[in-house]
């Protein structure tokens, strides 16, 4: 039988994922196949890249000084990423919005993930970490 003993702590490639995700999301209004009407629409590219640079952010920040609230943020972030194309009104372009909804359900399980494995940490145990 497996053992899932190595997801019960954090650690550093974790948050490497977590930038490569977030670079993932900035450029994904310029991944393949996509309709070309989608660059007509600058909020959604503006909204895109503002999301994976703070996701990218925040996973470096998790890399350098884990704290709790990255990973609820990293979630809300998440979250948003699947409502954008519905919010937003691009719901009807195609593969957009199945990147996003993609991309933001890795995200929301990453962070939810992340969060499990710090619950119980101490603040002395999270400032330890990537050390």
């Amino acid at each position: 039988m497996s053992d899932f003993g190595f997801l019960n702590t954090h650690r550093t490639w974790e948050d490497w994922c977590g930038m490569l995700l977030g670079a993932a999301i900035v450029a994904s209004p310029w991944f393949p196949i996509q309709d070309p009407a989608v660059n007509a629409h600058q909020t959604m590219i503006l909204n895109t890249v503002a999301i994976g640079l703070v996701v990218f952010g925040i996973s470096q920040l998790e890399y350098v000084a884990l704290q709790r609230w990255q990973e609820v943020t990293t979630i809300l972030i998440g979250l948003w990423l699947i409502a954008s194309p519905y919010v937003m009104g691009y719901s009807g372009d195609g593969f957009l919005r199945v990147y996003h909804t993609g991309l933001g359900a890795v995200l929301v399980l990453l962070g939810v993930l992340q969060l499990w494995q710090d619950w119980d940490l101490t603040d002395q145990d999270m400032l330890r970490h990537g050390q």
